[in-house]
């Protein structure tokens, strides 16, 4: 590990914990998916790594929560696994969202940006309700480490060290 992890998220293979074997470990990071999660981790094939975390920005159940926060970008973790160093390597990618009528349409960003990001986005909105009482009618927090930070973990649970690349080979 180098002297720039703490920019990065890297974390070596916690001690004491024996690794697991590369299945086991793509596994327990499958196994994260939950139906309430704003992301989910799906098969890498063809992005050509391992894994991808990603918001449910195309999904019918969250895209309306997304429109409504008007994210204009989507964020995603490419994963590889590194198994003679014991390690999952990870970089962030970021695209950009356009909204059409409430449905997301992906763009790939021309303005591009591969690395490590950290990013929060948050608000409420208050209105009339159906029932014509006023209050609060939707509230969102998208932060990427809510993303992140279950992927790490369960890596260390595994036995495997975290490398978050932001330049070089994944």
């Amino acid at each position: 590990m180098g002297i720039f992890d703490f920019l990065t998220g890297s974390k070596p293979a916690p001690a004491g914990i024996a690794r697991q074997s590369r299945d086991a470990l793509r596994t327990a990071l499958l196994a994260l998916n939950r139906d309430t999660a704003p992301w989910h981790v799906r098969d890498g094939a063809p992005e050509g790594v391992d894994l991808v975390a990603e918001w449910k920005i195309v999904d019918a159940r969250w895209y309306e929560i997304f429109a409504k926060a008007s994210l204009g970008k989507v964020f995603k973790v490419l994963i590889k696994f590194d198994e003679q160093k014991g390690e999952v390597r990870a970089v962030d990618q970021e695209w950009t969202v356009e909204w059409r009528a409430g449905v997301p349409v992906l763009n790939l960003s021309a303005e591009a940006f591969r690395g490590q990001k950290m990013e929060v986005s948050f608000g409420t909105a208050f209105a009339f309700k159906e029932n014509l009482s006023y209050g609060q009618v939707y509230e969102y927090r998208f932060k990427t480490s809510e993303l992140k930070t279950p992927l790490r973990e369960a890596a260390a649970k595994a036995g495997w060290g975290w490398k978050g690349v932001a330049f070089g080979k994944l």
